[in-house]
């Protein structure tokens, strides 16, 4: 199931032409039985049978919650992770809202190691 949830994660990335400064380095590994994108070594995105989260701020991560997402936790007794959210299904059907989200949260990745 790993290899289908990275498959997936890879090919959603290229659709979405993210356009991404070349010196970020986008990778997708296996995560938790799904996969991860990791950004110049951080991680950013996942996708898991709990849905597509986005690591963000918490100014983006409070809009998102407002507008649908739900908070990341991968199993039910499991601590949720503070500063990623499921993206709602409506974000994910819409190519211009998705990509601003997954660029967002590269870029926060990205921004945080220097």
């Amino acid at each position: 199931m790993t290899k289908a949830y990275q498959n997936q994660l890879t090919l959603l990335l290229a659709e979405l032409d993210l356009d991404l400064n070349p010196d970020i380095e986008l990778q997708v590994k296996s995560f938790f039985g799904g996969a991860a994108a990791y950004a110049n070594g951080h991680i950013c995105l996942s996708l898991t049978k709990v849905g597509f989260a986005v690591k963000l701020p918490q100014v983006d991560r409070e809009e998102l919650l407002n507008i649908g997402a739900r908070p990341l936790r991968y199993f039910p007794k499991a601590p949720v992770k503070k500063q990623y959210v499921i993206l709602p299904d409506r974000i994910m059907y819409e190519p211009s809202d998705l990509r601003k989200w997954v660029r967002k949260s590269i870029l926060f990745v990205t921004v945080q190691e220097k």
